[in-house]
């Protein structure tokens, strides 16, 4: 990778600001970022078609192993109308995860069984297995949840 990734600086992007108390119910939450300072925060681009979606990854051995593996061309499909998964090239860590986890809608994770990327855009209960690895911007869970089918995503290291 020619590039380092970004980190943001707050830039706010979707739902309540995950650093803070008293936010979604993913703020608390350690998988997804816990109290760390945005600054602190590696961003993604995810491409699918002409769209893009922006992503801030959590603090994790899994988020540094996604982002060793970009940029990554992911072939998704959708699962009960709630998330669009596809396998990565190499499984990540799962060094300091608990055994599952219960994503939010709008949680970009990991589905260790399977080495899956997972675009959360739907209501998925706790499962086994599943690592949230961050979270998208703004309104992308919509925006995926309207993408019909199969999808092919390109993931990206955002530069500096």
């Amino acid at each position: 990778m020619s590039s380092s990734p970004t980190r943001s600086p707050g830039d706010g992007a979707g739902g309540s600001p995950s650093g803070e108390p008293g936010g979604s119910a993913s703020a608390g939450r350690e998988s997804a970022g816990g109290a760390r300072g945005e600054e602190d925060r590696l961003r993604i681009q995810i491409t699918i078609g002409e769209q893009r979606f922006g992503a801030t990854l959590a603090e994790s051995a899994a988020a540094r192993d996604l982002v060793a593996q970009l940029p990554v061309t992911v072939d998704m499909i959708d699962h009960g109308g709630v998330e669009k998964t596809g396998p990565l090239p190499s499984p990540l860590s799962l060094d300091g995860q608990p055994d599952g986890a219960d994503p939010d809608v709008g949680d970009l994770g990991y589905y260790a069984p399977g080495s899956d990327l997972v675009l959360y855009y739907g209501d998925q209960s706790y499962f086994p297995g599943i690592v949230v690895l961050g979270r998208l911007d703004g309104d992308a869970a919509q925006r995926i949840s309207e993408l019909t089918g199969s999808v092919t995503a390109r993931v990206e290291a955002l530069d500096d």
